[in-house]
């Protein structure tokens, strides 16, 4: 490491931290360090295979080296295992390619200033290089491309769901980025010709020469560094990084961990385990949300292989449940098998769950992983929502899609078997969000104030899916790469 001490260090290279790496090292006065804890390739063609190709999500699986492989417990008594990122562009670098924005509703429910619909609709546009809208609200020129499947990319069963949507009642959202009211349409995805354009592909290998920019991999931080209430750098398994700015952007199960790491947490949990408390932020790891979702495999009436550079997710229905005209529910088509000869899959996802997270510290050593504890379900509001959405998906097998395996008629219509069922097959979208929220000054349970900044310490910020109070009804991985954008346009990191 330079003994220089830098500008900023930006710990993690997911999807905010390329994009912040990338537009604050603009400016050649400015030294930028980023911290990415996986490999850095250099090249796209150094991206291993299961990080290029949409079509394969083997690095989601939880043996895979790209993987962090989460512990978690989704529901009392169910472990399971959750994917996160581990190479430069995060989770952005391994998942399905669905790039959807946030709704209105969901700035709006966030409810801090600087951050309504219209205040990220400019970082939105920024960061895309639509490939089929044009107009307002729509980007040309940005380094991530968008596309909806095109005529020959459809799989053979895109268009059979969204005419059973239409079947159904369900109107038609033919632009899911435009911000309108719930429906059916294409997903938008960031992939061309089967390439995923990740926010480390899109912005940050195009600039990677830069004399001011450096990019460390394999380089984990263990926690940060601070002199009374202020940050002054960060601690890695290579040694101390001095900086006059921290930002973290190592997502929202890192992000969190680092800082009850530095004794900047719930008080009470940190010294139950050792660690000397610096600031109380009892919201620190508390009440961050995810989309619940289950699976439900179908035989499809038109059988045929998609072309190979199709992406795997290629059309949704988002649709309101009784209360949410947002769209609290998502029902989202899978064009491949998940194994070889197996059915395909509807995913039913609930978007806009009132059941919270925990995410707690097991001991004060960085390589101990951390307790996450989902809670998903506990609310009668959430399972009665998500069995609707399966129910929905179940009528649009029936009237044209295919045919339902997996399911039969006995569970789907008695409440509480169809609970069971749930609960034996429950997984989450791994979109968590809100484990190191935004919120007014008077809120104890707020970790950051609206313009980033942890409270109660200088110099350090939180760039990531952490600081969303809630998490979008839309997958979140357009609104990771917009918090980069906004926080470098708006100024906020040094």
């Amino acid at each position: 490491m330079p003994a220089e001490p830098f500008d900023v260090v930006i710990v993690g290279g997911g999807s905010a931290g390329c994009v912040l790496a990338a537009l604050l090292s603009e400016n050649p006065g400015r030294r930028v360090l980023l911290l990415e804890a996986g490999p850095v390739p250099r090249r796209v063609a150094e991206y291993p295979p299961a990080a290029r190709d949409v079509t394969s999500l083997a690095a989601t699986a939880p043996e895979h080296p790209l993987n962090w492989a989460h512990p978690v417990e989704l529901v009392p008594g169910r472990p399971d295992v959750v994917a996160g990122g581990r190479i430069l562009g995060g989770s952005g670098a391994i998942n399905g390619g669905y790039f959807i924005r946030a709704t209105p509703a969901d700035a709006t429910g966030w409810g801090m200033p600087g951050w309504t619909y219209a205040d990220l609709l400019p970082a939105y546009a920024r960061s895309e290089r639509d490939l089929d809208r044009t107009g307002p609200g729509h980007g040309r020129r940005g380094p991530i491309p968008v596309r909806r499947p095109v005529d020959h990319l459809r799989s053979p069963t895109t268009g059979p769901f969204l005419e059973a949507a239409a079947r159904l009642g369900f109107p038609a959202e033919p632009d899911k980025n435009a911000g309108g009211p719930p429906g059916a349409g294409p997903v938008p995805s960031n992939v061309v010709d089967g390439l995923r354009v990740s926010a480390a592909i899109g912005y940050l290998l195009p600039v990677l020469d830069r004399p001011n920019l450096c990019v460390r991999g394999n380089t984990p931080a263990t926690r940060l560094l601070l002199d009374g209430d202020r940050a002054v750098g960060v601690q890695t398994r290579d040694g101390p990084v001095e900086a006059g700015e921290v930002v973290l952007a190592a997502g929202a199960v890192h992000t969190p961990q680092l800082l009850m790491l530095s004794g900047i947490g719930p008080a009470d949990d940190l010294r139950a385990i050792g660690i000397e408390v610096r600031h109380d932020r009892p919201g620190v790891g508390r009440n961050w949300s995810d989309h619940p979702a289950v699976f439900l495999g179908f035989r499809p009436h038109v059988a045929a292989a998609p072309h190979p550079h199709a992406v795997t997710a290629q059309a949704a229905l988002h649709l309101d449940s009784g209360a949410d005209p947002a769209g609290d529910l998502e029902i989202l088509l899978f064009t491949r098998p998940f194994t070889d000869g197996g059915p395909l899959h509807l995913m039913c996802a609930l978007q806009a769950p009132r059941s919270r997270g925990v995410l707690t510290l097991t001991s004060p050593d960085p390589a101990a992983r951390p307790r996450i504890r989902y809670g998903y379900l506990r609310e009668e509001a959430d399972r009665r929502r998500l069995r609707h959405a399966v129910r929905v998906a179940a009528d649009l097998l029936r009237v044209g899609l295919g045919e339902r395996v997996g399911l039969d008629g006995g569970v789907l219509g008695v409440d509480h078997r169809l609970d069971g069922w749930l609960r034996e097959r429950l997984t989450t979208s791994a979109h968590l969000c809100g484990s190191a929220a935004m919120g007014p000054a008077g809120d104890p349970e707020a970790v950051v104030d609206e313009r980033l900044r942890v409270q109660g310490v200088d110099g350090l910020r939180v760039v990531d899916t952490s600081v969303l109070p809630v998490v979008p009804r839309r997958g979140p991985a357009a609104t990771a790469v917009a918090l980069g954008e906004h926080a470098a346009a708006v100024g906020w990191c040094a």
